[in-house]
């Protein structure tokens, strides 16, 4: 056994000894402002990541860093209340392995949130985005690299349907019945922990991006080898650099993620209830 293998079966057991045998539907993701979903959750159990062997552990003011699994809208979910980001000093392989925990621990539909930062100029902050496919520009290390784990996927694998059409779809339908006004688009990486400059946020917007954050799109692609069905939103919190004559600072992130809490969270729930 590859040492990754034995490493997720490791966090794997730890998760799976606090569960025991619950069938979990579906794995949610909780990016910046966002985390308080995860209070929703009925008959929880709570995980904290440094308790979990492997487990890098989140330092991100708005990530609680722990595992709350239970009951959600008639469904069993396991929601990470806070993720780990590549600009924290975490390798690829890393940031990605909670989402590889999550194929051994059985899940099959993926849900992966963030906070975000507005390039379509057509939008405003508060707005909430179905991510339809993602760039990724900004690092040439893929959290794939190295050995591939036949067990995991393939070593090359398609990245066309990232974000699974199905998905997309029950996404569109859940928000048009709840009478939520939902945007789709491209989201674009960027590695941080130094928000875009004018130029590059520019540069975004003639590559077709409509958002840009410093999350999801690690998992999105580990997700994909793996074989998890993975469907992504996100919260624009603030417009990009230099669309409006001001700074950034993440206060902004925070603030704007609680104000659209109520509207998105009725969001995941509907979702939940249909898949």
């Amino acid at each position: 056994m590859q040492d990754l293998m034995r490493k997720l079966k490791e966090a794997g057991a730890y998760i799976r000894k606090q569960i025991g045998d619950m069938q979990l539907d579906a794995g949610l993701v909780l990016g910046s402002g966002l985390g308080d979903m995860a209070q929703e959750i009925k008959n929880p159990v709570f995980v904290d990541y440094k308790d979990i062997p492997h487990f890098p552990v989140s330092t991100v003011p708005g990530h609680a860093g722990r595992l709350v699994i239970g009951e959600l809208e008639g469904k069993n979910v396991l929601c990470m209340q806070g993720r780990f980001h590549f600009y924290e000093g975490w390798g690829m392989d890393q940031v990605v392995f909670p989402v590889q925990v999550m194929k051994i621990l059985g899940v099959k539909n993926l849900i992966l949130t963030n906070a975000a930062g507005c390039i379509n100029k057509s939008w405003k902050p508060g707005d909430l985005m179905i991510i339809n496919d993602h760039i990724k520009l900004t690092t040439s290390e893929n959290p794939m690299r190295g050995h591939n784990e036949e067990e995991l996927g393939l070593r090359f694998f398609d990245m066309s349907r990232a974000y699974d059409p199905d998905l997309i779809a029950l996404a569109k339908s859940v928000a048009k019945e709840q009478g939520l006004e939902i945007k789709e688009g491209v989201y674009m990486f960027f590695a941080g922990p130094s928000f875009e400059t004018p130029a590059e946020i520019r540069a975004a917007r003639i590559l077709g991006a409509d958002a840009a954050g410093m999350s999801t799109v690690p998992e999105a692609i580990a997700a994909a080898h793996c074989g998890l069905k993975t469907l992504g939103i996100s919260c624009m919190t603030n417009m990009a650099a230099g669309i409006l004559d001001q700074p950034l600072g993440h206060d902004e992130v925070l603030e704007t993620g609680l104000k659209v809490k109520k509207s998105f969270s009725a969001l995941i729930k509907g979702i939940l209830r249909k898949i």
